[in-house]
């Protein structure tokens, strides 16, 4: 379907531009992008612009310098750190006689080799055909009318034409089966409404440090490496936190600076879980120099989905690595948890906070009933114990820190006596006073 275009490879020149009056990417941060797709990037150009070229995005002496460098290091690829037009993108690989990736094709490739689940599966192919609908336009070089039908007769149909309505069909498919996805998500988000189950979410910047977080706080082994977008598929657990009954913790896929709009609007169905959460733990790498720059990027998506009026805690991982003194305290504001996800530092405090956030109450006293068995161990299940002693008679004295939800349930079984913990009896069911 495609023009011919030189073979891809392993070897790669990266092309940055700065351009005036522009929101330029990262290059550190492409370089390790290509290092996460396994792409050896053996020279780097770079060059001012005040606007990019029509035809090759960048003057014709910079175009001839990228071949010689293309051509002294035998590289395939070029890696352009942008995006250029189809018609830009063409002329380049004619020039060069090499393959040339976009930073969207780059993102989009890297999706593709890291998405595992189904749903991520079908999330990336979206993506990649809405990419592919926006190269039609001058990316071609068949775009003759085809033969007419009977007789071989008319100009017929433009081969553009034939494309575009086959990529249409397919995306109007994958869009058709991601909203069953969809459906399924909000079932699910309805199930824990009904049982009152609290949803936190992490997200933040790739590579900060989420899923060892994850993998900390709930003893789950998600895939995680120390590379760009390591996680793509959403992965849910529960996540104890004393004195709540049930919280599910979601690790969702990292934010980068000029996140591919294809990309967001593909991974609309798991980024809801965002929009939806009761908390937003903002996982921020300590060590990073651009961790400020970096917060703001992720906020500036949160936005844009619709999720930045969902609390939000930040949360500085990797603080091991941290060296001397660090100004990022100051410049967030607030209070961050200080955290090491890889030694565990920090976790108490970070399950506290989190237990606060969502509203654990005061601590209460509960007595039981000396046969009731099944509320105790319930109350142990969820986390709520603090103490416990047996009185006189028998019944059991249960020192309890919970949330709302759990002490109302408590509140409603039968001989349980409740009351805040110093406070006059609050008794339930017409039990007798304490």
């Amino acid at each position: 379907m495609l023009f011919e275009r030189p073979e891809a490879g392993r070897a790669a020149v990266v092309l940055h531009i700065e351009l005036d009056q522009q929101q330029n990417p990262d290059l550190s941060e492409f370089v390790e992008l290509a290092a996460s797709a396994e792409i050896d990037v053996v020279e780097t150009l770079t060059a001012r612009r005040s606007a990019p070229h029509p035809r090759l995005f960048i003057g014709a002496g910079k175009a001839e310098e990228l071949r010689r460098l293309v051509h002294r290091h035998k590289a395939d690829l070029v890696l352009v750190n942008h995006e250029v037009t189809p018609g830009q993108q063409r002329n380049l690989e004619q020039t060069l006689d090499c393959r040339i990736i976009t930073r969207t094709e780059l993102i989009l490739t890297i999706f593709a080799a890291r998405a595992r689940s189904h749903e991520g599966q079908l999330q990336v192919e979206l993506a990649q055909l809405k990419h592919a609908q926006t190269r039609l336009v001058r990316g071609w070089t068949h775009l003759d009318r085809q033969k007419g039908g009977i007789g071989m007769r008319g100009a017929g149909e433009k081969q553009i034409e034939l494309d575009q309505r086959m990529l249409s069909s397919r995306i109007k498919a994958a869009e058709k089966r991601l909203t069953q996805v969809e459906k399924r998500r909000k079932q699910s988000r309805r199930g824990r409404d009904r049982r009152g189950t609290p949803t936190v979410v992490l997200v933040g910047y790739t590579n900060a440090g989420k899923s060892t977080l994850f993998n900390r706080l709930t003893n789950a082994a998600v895939y995680a490496e120390d590379q760009l977008f390591a996680t793509l598929d959403p992965t849910m657990r529960r996540m104890p936190i004393p004195g709540l009954n049930d919280v599910v913790l979601t690790d969702t896929v990292g934010f980068v600076s000029l996140l591919p709009h294809a990309l967001i609007e593909a991974f609309k169905a798991t980024l809801e879980e965002v929009v939806y959460a009761d908390l937003l733990l903002h996982v921020v790498d300590a060590a990073d120099n651009r961790a400020e720059e970096h917060i703001a990027q992720v906020r500036e998506v949160l936005r844009e989905i619709g999720a930045d009026k969902v609390p939000e805690q930040v949360v500085l991982n990797k603080v091991d690595l941290v060296t001397g003194h660090n100004s990022l305290d100051c410049a967030l504001g607030g209070t961050p948890l200080k955290v090491s996800a890889l030694t565990g530092q920090g976790m108490d405090a970070l399950l506290k906070g989190v237990g606060d956030t969502l509203g654990v109450a005061a601590p209460h006293e509960a007595i039981l009933p000396a046969q009731d068995g099944g509320t105790r161990a319930w109350l142990y299940r969820s986390g709520a114990v603090l103490g416990e002693r047996c009185l006189a008679d028998g019944r059991l004295l249960l020192t309890l820190q919970a949330d709302e939800y759990l002490l109302g349930q408590l509140s409603k079984k039968p001989r349980v006596e409740l009351r805040v913990q110093g406070a006059l009896p609050k008794i339930s069911n017409g039990s007798a006073a304490l």
